[in-house]
C-alpha cells in the first residue's frame, strides 16, 4: 500500500504559501529532487505545518521513470480560446505548498525550504493565501460546492494501487486575478447567472445559462476532481489560487478547454471577470516515493 501526502487532504488550515521553483543546473536535478523530498515539518510548532511537494511531470519522469504515470505532461502550451482568450503556461520544475494554522510558522518554514534549496533552485513564484468567510472566494460565492467528501476525495484525486505513481496525484495550480470593479458593479442576480449558482446558499440554478461557470466545469461531464482553492492578494489586487487534484489529468485539461470555449464553443462567462496569470501542472508523488529519493 502507498500513502498519499497528508497535506493534500489537510482541510481547515488558515495560512498558505505556494513556492514554485526552477532548477539551476540540469545535471543536478537528482540532487535537487533528493533535497526537496527530504523537507520535513519542524520538530516543535504550535500549530503544525502541512507540505505538498510536487514535480514538473517531465522532471519526475526523468528521475523516477518507473513511478511516473503515463501521459501526464506539464502546462507547456498556452490555452487560447476562439475569441482570443488566453490561459498562460508558466510551468516550473517543482512546487512546495505549505499550509498551517498561523502564518508565522509558514513564514519560518518557507525560509527554511529556501535555505535548503539554495544553489540548486531559484524561487520564481511565491503566493500567500488565506480562507475568506469560511468557504467563500473573493467573488462572495461559496467555492467548491461540488467537492467530494473526504471519504470520496481519494478516489477522485489519487492514482489507484497497482499503477505507476500509485497514491500520487496530478495537481493543477493557477492564479486567477479578479476584475474587482467590474464584478462588484454587477447586480447579484447577474452574478448568479454568471456563476450558475445562488449567492447566499450556493444552490445550482435550474435554468443556468450554457456559458455559466457551473455549466462549463460540470464534473458530471468531465469527471470528479478535488479542489483546494484559496483567496490570495491585497485589498486592491486579489483573486483565487485554483488548486485542483485529479487521478486523471484529462479531467483537468478538458475543464480548462471548456472554460476557454474550445469544447462547446461557449467561453465561461466568469473568465470575463477574472484573468489567469499562471498555469502549471505538478505530479505529487506518494510518501514512499519521496522517501526513496532522500
Amino acid at each position: 500500500m502507498y500513502t498519499p501526502q497528508a497535506g493534500i487532504f489537510a482541510l481547515g488550515t488558515s495560512s498558505h504559501a505556494y513556492l514554485e521553483f526552477d532548477t539551476l543546473d540540469a545535471t543536478k536535478r537528482s540532487e535537487f529532487a533528493s533535497t526537496i523530498s527530504a523537507i520535513r515539518e519542524p520538530r516543535t510548532t504550535t500549530g503544525g505545518v502541512n507540505f505538498v511537494i510536487g514535480f514538473r511531470p517531465e522532471l519526475w519522469q526523468e528521475i523516477v521513470p518507473e513511478d511516473a504515470p503515463s501521459g501526464v505532461e506539464g502546462f507547456n502550451k498556452k490555452i487560447q480560446g476562439p475569441d482570443g482568450f488566453v490561459m498562460p503556461a508558466t510551468q516550473h520544475d517543482a512546487l512546495v505548498w505549505l499550509s498551517g494554522s498561523a502564518y508565522d510558522v509558514i513564514f519560518d518554514m518557507a525560509r527554511s525550504v529556501l535555505h535548503d534549496l539554495a544553489g540548486l533552485a531559484s524561487l520564481v513564484e511565491e503566493t500567500s493565501s488565506w480562507p475568506y468567510r469560511h468557504d467563500r472566494d473573493l467573488t462572495g460565492f461559496v467555492d467548491g460546492s461540488e467537492n467530494p467528501t473526504l471519504l470520496d476525495a481519494p478516489v477522485a484525486a489519487l492514482l489507484p494501487e497497482g499503477v505507476p505513481g500509485a497514491a500520487g496525484t496530478v495537481l493543477l495550480l493557477q492564479k486567477w486575478k479578479h476584475k474587482v470593479a467590474e464584478w462588484e458593479a454587477l447586480p447579484v442576480e447577474q452574478q448568479e447567472h454568471i456563476m450558475g449558482r445562488t449567492k447566499p446558499d450556493s444552490i445550482e440554478l435550474e435554468n443556468k445559462p450554457a456559458d455559466s461557470h457551473v455549466a462549463c466545469t460540470d464534473q458530471d461531464e468531465f469527471g470528479k476532481i478535488f479542489r483546494r482553492n484559496m483567496p490570495y492578494g491585497s485589498v486592491e489586487d486579489h483573486g483565487t489560487m485554483f488548486v485542483g487534484f485529479s487521478a486523471d489529468q484529462k479531467r483537468l485539461s478538458r475543464m480548462l478547454d471548456s472554460m476557454a470555449g474550445l469544447i462547446g464553443g461557449t467561453r465561461d462567462a466568469l473568465t470575463r471577470f477574472t484573468q489567469p496569470l499562471t498555469g502549471s501542472y505538478y505530479f505529487v508523488p506518494s510518501v514512499e516515493s519521496l522517501r526513496r529519493l532522500r
